[in-house]
């Protein structure tokens, strides 16, 4: 999708400030995300979430005490942002065009890179956001994921990082793998020192929606003994 104001104002309308349906299961997967997030960019000083969402993340790593700010290019998503988040310094503007200076110890680009044009540029520019030894968290669907491979053996997919329906509800551009992830992180001059990966998926959410939370937590506690490539979601941890 075409990155300005306009266009994050309307995929905020369509995704963020509508109900979608699977939103409670993606947004308790995000939640439960953010122990391993908030260790990985563990005593930073400075940390840059890269777009506002709902605003879990913000909520959860405050409650973490983690020194979050915000940088988000939707008007719309920006006061909400003020409006919830009363001291939160938030950033109004397009990743492209930030240009802060080597000002952060962590960047975290969560559900952000499946999204864009151009991942390996943003990835760049992204790396002189950060001080020497700071740390980029990029996090994304994993296209080799349980519930994929299943779809891709029952024929009900052609590949393993063919978009689906709502693959193109939400605008991804692309499904990566944990290999392609790391090769585009580290085309940016990032050296990856982690890997990481949450919640067992085996079927669509559109088929987990009568699931217990119980059974939705079990899922991702359950997750970490697993290798990440399996998993729903994948991280790597880099610095610069």
């Amino acid at each position: 999708m075409s990155l300005d104001a306009q266009a994050l104002d309307d995929y905020a309308r369509q995704y963020y400030l509508a109900q979608i349906d699977d939103l409670d299961i993606e947004e308790l997967q995000q939640a439960l995300s953010m122990g391993p997030i908030s260790r990985a960019v563990a005593g930073a000083e400075r940390v840059l979430e890269m777009g506002y969402g709902t605003g879990l993340t913000v909520r959860e790593l405050q409650a973490r005490d983690v020194p979050i700010e915000v940088l988000e290019g939707s008007p719309l998503l920006v006061e909400e942002a003020r409006r919830h988040h009363p001291g939160l310094v938030v950033h109004e503007g397009l990743f492209e065009t930030y240009a802060p200076g080597p000002v952060y110890d962590a960047v975290l680009a969560l559900h952000i890179a499946e999204h864009v044009d151009d991942p390996r540029s943003l990835f760049a520019h992204v790396a002189t956001w950060l001080r020497p030894g700071g740390r980029f968290v990029v996090a994304v669907p994993n296209a080799e994921s349980l519930h994929r491979r299943l779809a891709v053996a029952m024929g009900l997919q052609e590949r393993l990082d063919s978009k689906s329906q709502r693959d193109v509800l939400l605008g991804h551009q692309r499904v990566y793998t944990l290999d392609w992830l790391r090769s585009d992180v580290e085309a940016a001059g990032l050296r990856v020192v982690d890997e990481l990966g949450w919640f067992i998926k085996t079927v669509p959410n559109s088929m987990m929606a009568d699931y217990d939370e119980s059974l939705l937590r079990a899922l991702f506690d359950v997750s970490a003994e697993l290798p990440p490539r399996l998993l729903a979601n994948i991280a790597v941890v880099a610095e610069r």
